[in-house]
């Protein structure tokens, strides 16, 4: 079992690496998913997902991109994977487990540090939502 801890990760990179060893047969839990960053213009990112929100058809019953932070990540890792509603990928999507926060489980385990200090043009993942 390999535990991430997401903190200042980039989200891209760290789907990628998720779906990638998850592919070769590792059970990933991935901590503090509220704590990945999105690269890029702050405003632009914020509208892009209220947006994709906004846009829902008249016949589906709910919200297509969550509001939740663990969602929006391993929706990200979703979308590296092949085909996640049947087959190879529903099976490794299977064995990916995402957390805003660290779980007592996984407290005193050795974790992966995914991120490091990042420039000026981020934003968290818990941060698209907020209504400033």
């Amino acid at each position: 079992m390999i535990i991430i801890d997401g903190k200042n990760a980039t989200m891209g990179r760290l789907a990628s690496y998720v779906a990638k060893q998850a592919l070769r047969g590792e059970e990933i839990v991935v901590l503090n998913c509220k704590e990945v960053i999105i690269t890029g213009n702050k405003q632009f990112i914020k509208e892009d997902y209220q947006q994709r929100r906004r846009r829902v058809g008249s016949n589906q019953k709910g919200p297509r991109v969550s509001q939740m932070p663990e969602k929006i990540v391993k929706k990200a890792i979703r979308g590296m994977l092949p085909n996640h509603r049947w087959g190879r990928g529903k099976e490794v999507l299977q064995k990916i487990k995402c957390y805003n926060e660290t779980p007592k489980e996984f407290e005193d385990k050795k974790k992966i540090v995914a991120g490091k200090e990042k420039g000026n043009k981020y934003i968290f993942v818990k941060d698209i939502f907020d209504k400033k």
